[in-house]
């Protein structure tokens, strides 16, 4: 079956990317998630302006990866404990959650979400919310590191390897 989710890592760019390499993900785009305007654009989100999150929406296969294991993964490409800010990406545009779509999908992500908690010894900068909204990004956005592959990425290549890796 296939379920959606979705993450904010920072910029969407790489975000995008990290997801795509992971098995069981078959589909991925970027935009904007829970924000308080219609239609935005990337203009007017990234004024800080809009109470948008650059987003990753993906669709996965729940045969063969689960809520836990990608919210593991979206730990593993975000700073958990940074506030609006994710490399040298910084507003609240660039915050950190995880939007999920049924409350079935909550138990995984928070078990994923509590256990970091815990290792760290101190609570996450994450949010984990019901997804109100999503408007897809502009067309240049998306898989932009694909079309782009020299373009900015707060994200290390070590990364994109853990994904591959999953």
């Amino acid at each position: 079956m296939t379920q959606d989710l979705y993450f904010a890592a920072g910029c969407f760019w790489g975000a995008q990317k990290f997801f795509a390499k992971v098995k069981g993900v078959t589909f991925t785009e970027v935009g904007f998630a829970n924000g308080f305007t219609e239609n935005p654009t990337y203009k007017e989100v990234y004024t800080d302006q809009t109470g948008y999150a650059e987003t990753v929406h993906l669709q996965y296969d729940t045969d063969i990866i689960t809520e836990e294991r990608l919210t593991e993964l979206f730990l593993k490409a975000i700073d958990p404990l940074s506030l609006n800010k994710q490399g040298e990406d910084e507003g609240t545009r660039y915050r950190t959650g995880a939007y999920f779509v049924t409350e079935a999908q909550v138990p995984g992500i928070s078990a994923a979400l509590d256990r970091c908690a815990a290792a760290l010894g101190q609570p996450l900068a994450v949010e984990l919310l019901p997804l109100r909204n999503f408007y897809r990004a502009e067309e240049y956005h998306q898989d932009y590191l694909e079309k782009n592959p020299t373009g900015y990425c707060h994200l290390s290549p070590a990364i994109f390897r853990i994904a591959e890796e999953a």
